[in-house]
């Protein structure tokens, strides 16, 4: 029988997996996704109200308001700033842009899950390069992956799942060492959480280095993970590629407006910010504490490198309340969620150490 032919890149192309989900009628704590914890302001949930009555209407298909307003905020210009649905999708934008058949890519791995699949999509090979025992990217290995082939390099800092931010100085030897016509593209998603002294500012890297696009979210700090907003930061041509590689209307007018109304209330969304960060700090010291090798954080997650135990692990994290991410053959991600939730996570990781 003749059947209509897919692309072979997608016989080989690796399923994103998401985090579980509560199942209907059941009681536990979602953990297993990096979701911040706290429902939206509700100066959010009006803009989110008050933008329900215009669904019928195309949203603005730049998102001018919203690329003003986040240029305001970063102090960069609306020019260098591109919105998508999602930072995943903005990923696959840049990608495309710069990317052709058998063109590669470098980026860290054990990284974040869609990176393989974005690469694929954009039609270039994935270099894959072992991130280090302790969780941090090996930006040497990284560097001296780099080939005539490679068009981009992908920086997630600080990593997921691991946790670790990149350093300053780790990042100055690296751009100085990649060439100019490879795009390093620092992926940022949960850079509010950072507090490390010695983390790299992609900002003042943007500023000093013309082949640095940043990549941020308003899903993991700002709470709005339903409504994918993400955007990136280039130079303003390699954005007008990037934007011309966009899909239209890419960020509907509910997001766009719920996205606005979280930048003016940054402040009290901060808030909640330290309070995650707070959390995040006792749930690596209980863990600790207990015996548990656990990597530095610098997002809302922490990281188990329990390999071939993630997933049993994970299904006794599941009988006691909470879900988490396994891994399997490397490790498990465990989100910072409520008080309770960290809670419950510590009795389950000591009666696992303890069996």
């Amino acid at each position: 029988m003749t059947r209509v032919p897919l692309r072979p890149a997608l016989t080989d192309l690796p399923p994103y997996v998401p985090g579980a989900r509560v199942p209907v009628g059941a009681a536990a704590f979602k953990l297993s996704s990096n979701e911040n914890p706290y429902p939206p302001l509700p100066s959010v949930v009006l803009a989110i109200s008050d933008a329900a009555e215009d669904v019928n209407r195309y949203p603005d298909m730049y998102a001018t308001e919203l690329t003003e307003a986040i240029a305001a905020s970063l102090g960069v210009t609306p020019e260098n700033v591109v919105a998508g649905c999602g930072s995943v999708a903005v990923l696959g934008h840049v990608l495309t842009a710069v990317c052709q058949p058998d063109d590669e890519v470098v980026l860290p791995w054990r990284s974040f899950e869609a990176y393989p699949i974005a690469v694929t999509l954009a039609g270039a090979q994935g270099v894959r390069v072992p991130v280090g025992a302790d969780g941090r990217l090996d930006l040497e290995a990284m560097s001296a992956a780099i080939t005539p082939r490679t068009k981009a390099v992908l920086v997630c800092t600080p990593n997921n799942p691991t946790g670790p931010a990149v350093r300053a100085d780790e990042l100055d030897a690296f751009l100085a060492a990649v060439p100019k016509d490879v795009l390093v593209v620092l992926d940022e998603a949960y850079v509010e959480f950072v507090r490390d002294p010695q983390a790299a500012d992609g900002l003042a890297l943007f500023a000093r280095h013309s082949n640095v696009v940043l990549l941020r979210t308003f899903s993991k700090a700002f709470g709005l993970a339903g409504l994918r907003v993400g955007y990136a930061v280039a130079r303003p041509r390699l954005a007008s590629g990037i934007r011309a590689a966009s899909t239209p209307f890419g960020v509907s007018h509910i997001g766009q407006l719920a996205a606005l109304a979280s930048l003016r209330a940054t402040p009290e969304l901060m808030t909640r910010v330290e309070a995650i960060v707070a959390e995040r700090s006792r749930l690596l010291a209980g863990l600790r504490a207990q015996g548990w090798t656990v990597p530095d954080s610098e997002a809302n997650f922490v990281w188990l490198p329990l390999e071939d135990q993630a997933t049993a692990f994970a299904d006794r994290c599941a009988r006691g309340g909470v879900l988490v991410r396994p891994f399997q053959g490397d490790g498990v991600r465990v989100s910072v969620g409520e008080p309770e939730a960290t809670d419950l996570l510590l009795e389950v990781a000591a009666e696992w150490l303890a069996r």
